[in-house]
């Protein structure tokens, strides 16, 4: 049965995480929020880390089941998004992602006060990456990027859990066709099954947020199309943890979020990541 390979220390798998550092990521999201397109983003890696991060957590330190790189595109280039002691580097060890955010910073959050109402605390939040808008958008060399690091990894790890691959973009390529690459980076697989490449579409575009759809006539424009057509479909343990969070799936559904607010950017990326049990 694919997708069902343990993921283990002796057995790890990886993830790829493109982000579009291009110009057009300076807009705010849909139009709705002050937050720009790339803070938004950003901010949804450096959490999805930190949980990683805990979910990983056992009384020796974090255990690494993951490898982890994240690539940013824009500026007309492509490579390591991670700052401080990371710089530079792709696939790095869940252990050492923990052990070196490049700051921490003190955050206010709303959490429950226990009568029903919200109380505002201050939290803290370790960050990587940092949100980045300047130059193009060369999806194309990020995905073909993405393809040499998975390439190298599976050639290592033959029968891990299949890497997972997830592009975070306003959509609008401008090298060349990114589906081609994309075609090529899904046939990739381990003996587990074919690596899965999941996009996350944040559009001043407007239109009602779209979350795992199984067809693209909902959505606004070529773009969103575009990249839901580049979407893996969801593997049946994915769709029935999305169906857990109260999202409608079927069987086409694809990994696959348009101008989803926050909360659900973070769903989208822990349903990516809830792989298997980890032992």
């Amino acid at each position: 049965m694919p997708y069902s390979a343990e993921i283990s220390r002796s057995n790890p798998t990886c993830f790829v995480f493109l982000v579009d550092q291009s110009a057009s990521m300076s807009d705010s999201i849909g139009g709705e929020t002050p937050n720009s397109k790339a803070a938004v983003v950003s901010d949804a890696i450096n959490r999805l880390l930190t949980e990683l991060s805990v979910k990983c957590a056992k009384e020796e330190g974090v255990r690494d089941y993951f490898h982890v790189a994240v690539v940013g595109y824009g500026h007309n280039n492509v490579g390591s998004a991670y700052g401080g002691a990371l710089a530079g580097r792709d696939l790095v060890p869940l252990s050492q992602i923990a052990e070196n955010p490049a700051r921490v910073e003190q955050r206010s959050k709303k959490v429950p006060d226990g009568a029903g109402g919200l109380v505002e605390t201050t939290v803290t939040f370790p960050v990587w990456m940092d949100p980045v808008s300047n130059g193009g958008t060369p999806m194309r060399q990020a995905i073909e990027y993405a393809h040499h690091l998975v390439d190298k990894w599976l050639s290592e790890h033959p029968a891990c859990f299949p890497p997972i691959v997830l592009n975070l973009t306003d959509g609008e390529a401008n090298d060349g066709d990114p589906v081609v690459p994309a075609a090529a980076i899904q046939s990739l697989a381990s003996a587990d099954g074919p690596v899965l490449l999941f996009n996350l579409h944040v559009s001043d575009a407007g239109g009602s947020p779209v979350t795992f759809p199984d067809a693209d006539a909902g959505l606004p424009d070529a773009y969103a199309r575009t990249l839901f057509g580049m979407s893996s479909a969801l593997p049946s343990h994915m769709r029935a943890y999305a169906a857990q969070e109260g999202f409608t799936v079927s069987e086409g559904t694809r990994g696959f979020v348009y101008n989803a607010d926050i909360t659900s950017v973070v769903q989208f990326l822990d349903i990516g990541t809830r792989a298997s049990d980890l032992r």
